[in-house]
C-alpha cells in the first residue's frame, strides 16, 4: 500500500516504552504518523503495556494504533481512557464467534486526519463513519450470520457476565496455566514458559517450551481429543506448544486440559515436576 514501516522487535518481551520514547524523540520532523502495537501476540504470548506505551508517545502527534485481535474480550482494554486512536479486532478469539469478520474503531483525532490517497473504498473508514445503511459498514453485503453471532457473544460478555468479570476470569485461568507449567518445570525438566515476566504474559494464551511437545500434542489429540496449539515461530517447533484460555473458557475446561497434558507426559515418559494440577486448582480456588 506504499506505507513505509519501521519495526522495533522485542522478541519474547513486551515492547519497551523507553525505547519507543527515545525513537519518537529523535523524529524531530514528525515523519512517523502512527505507532502500531500488538496488544497480545499469539505466537510468543507476550502482552504489551498499552498505557505505558501511550505515555511514551507523549506529545508526539503520531496516532496510537492497537492490534487487539487476541486481547479484546480477554484482557483489560479501555480505548478512550487509554488514548488509543485506532483499534482493530476480529470475531474469533475473545469475541467467541466464527472467524471471518474484522472490526475497526477510530477516535475523533484519527477521523480528523482526513482520507489518504492510499485508501481503497474497502479500507476507507471515513465513508463508514458516515454510513446510514448496514451494507455501508461492510462496503458490500453484510455477513448477517456473523453479526448475529457477535451480538449473542456481546450479550454474554456485557449482560450475562459483565466485562470486569470476563477480565477477572481470564486472569484466573491464565494464572492457573502458569502455575501448572511452573510446577512441571521444576527439577530440570526443561519445561519453561516463553515469557518469563508475569506482568508481560498474555491473559488469553500461554506459549511454552516442552521437550517432545510434538509427541505430546499427538498423544493428547489421539488419546483424549485435546488439540494443543503449535509453537508458532518457535526456533525449535518440535519442543514448543501453546495453551489457549480465551473466550468461552472456564475452570473445568482448563483444569481438564492440564490434567490431560500431565497424563500424556506420564504416558510418554516426558520428565516433569509434580504438583501441577494441585497448583492450578489452588489458583482457581483462591480466585473463585
Amino acid at each position: 500500500m506504499g506505507v513505509e514501516v519501521e519495526i522495533m522487535d522485542f522478541a519474547a518481551r513486551a515492547a519497551d516504552p523507553a525505547q519507543l520514547a527515545e525513537r519518537l524523540a529523535a523524529d524531530k520532523d514528525h515523519l512517523i504518523k502512527a505507532v502500531l502495537v500488538c496488544h497480545i501476540d499469539t505466537a510468543t504470548s507476550v502482552q504489551a503495556d498499552l498505557m505505558a506505551l501511550k505515555a511514551a508517545i507523549g506529545d508526539h502527534p503520531a496516532l496510537f494504533a492497537v492490534d487487539a485481535i487476541a486481547s479484546l474480550g480477554c484482557a483489560e482494554l479501555c480505548m478512550d481512557d487509554w488514548g488509543i486512536d485506532v483499534l482493530v479486532s476480529a470475531s474469533q478469539k475473545g469475541l467467541m464467534s466464527p472467524p471471518g469478520a474484522a472490526f475497526v474503531w477510530f477516535s475523533e483525532r484519527a477521523k480528523a486526519m482526513g482520507p489518504s490517497d492510499m485508501a481503497t473504498p474497502y479500507w476507507n473508514w471515513h465513508a463508514r463513519a458516515e454510513a446510514t445503511e448496514l451494507w455501508q459498514f461492510w462496503d458490500g453485503t453484510a455477513p448477517v450470520q456473523m453479526i448475529y453471532a457477535a451480538n449473542e457473544a456481546l450479550t454474554m460478555i456485557l449482560d450475562e457476565e459483565s466485562l470486569p468479570a470476563v477480565w477477572a476470569r481470564h486472569e484466573g485461568l491464565a494464572r492457573a496455566v502458569w502455575a501448572a507449567f511452573e510446577a512441571w518445570g521444576k527439577d530440570g525438566s526443561g519445561i519453561t514458559l516463553t515469557v518469563a515476566e508475569p506482568s508481560e504474559r498474555a491473559r488469553s494464551v500461554t506459549a511454552a517450551t516442552l521437550p517432545r511437545a510434538d509427541e505430546l500434542r499427538a498423544w493428547c489429540d489421539q488419546k483424549a481429543g485435546l488439540v494443543l496449539g503449535l509453537g508458532l515461530g518457535a526456533e525449535d517447533a518440535a519442543n514448543a506448544l501453546r495453551v489457549a484460555h480465551m473466550g468461552h473458557a472456564n475452570a473445568h475446561q482448563i483444569l481438564g486440559t492440564l490434567a490431560v497434558m500431565e497424563a500424556g507426559m506420564t504416558a510418554l515418559a516426558i520428565p516433569h515436576g509434580a504438583g501441577a494440577i494441585e497448583a492450578a486448582a489452588r489458583v482457581i480456588a483462591e480466585r473463585a
